[in-house]
């Protein structure tokens, strides 16, 4: 297993969380990451992604200004702050790293984790 997630959890919505995603240093240095989601029955998302340099976070539409990515270089470790939660956003979701942005939005991941459960009730 090369990424490792870990902070999910139930709360109401409203609620935070925070996941984190710990990644070997030769990936998390040189890869862009992001975070995407699964629910059942519903289409995947890719919900937030950021270059290896740190710059020009990507967010979906229906997270920007509630969700917030970022990576701890001294750790090689990946974030994504949630706040704002609505019960839609409940889903299994997954860290992904790939060389390059485009790769993570053509869903071309080269390595991804085992996932973290999110449930957000009403």
């Amino acid at each position: 297993v090369q990424l490792v997630e870990s902070g999910g959890g139930s709360v109401q919505a409203g609620g935070s969380l925070r996941l984190s995603c710990a990644a070997p240093a030769r990936i998390f240095s040189s890869h862009a990451m992001g975070w995407y989601r699964a629910a059942p029955g519903k289409v995947r998302e890719l919900v937030a992604a950021i270059m290896s340099l740190g710059v020009a976070p990507y967010y979906l539409d229906s997270v920007e200004g509630r969700f917030t990515i970022s990576r701890d270089n001294a750790e090689n470790t990946l974030h994504l702050q949630m706040n704002s939660l609505k019960p839609e956003d409940t889903a299994n979701y997954y860290c992904v790293a790939s060389p390059s942005l485009s790769l993570l939005h053509a869903y071309a991941f080269h390595y991804s984790g085992q996932g973290t459960q999110v449930t957000v009730s009403s």
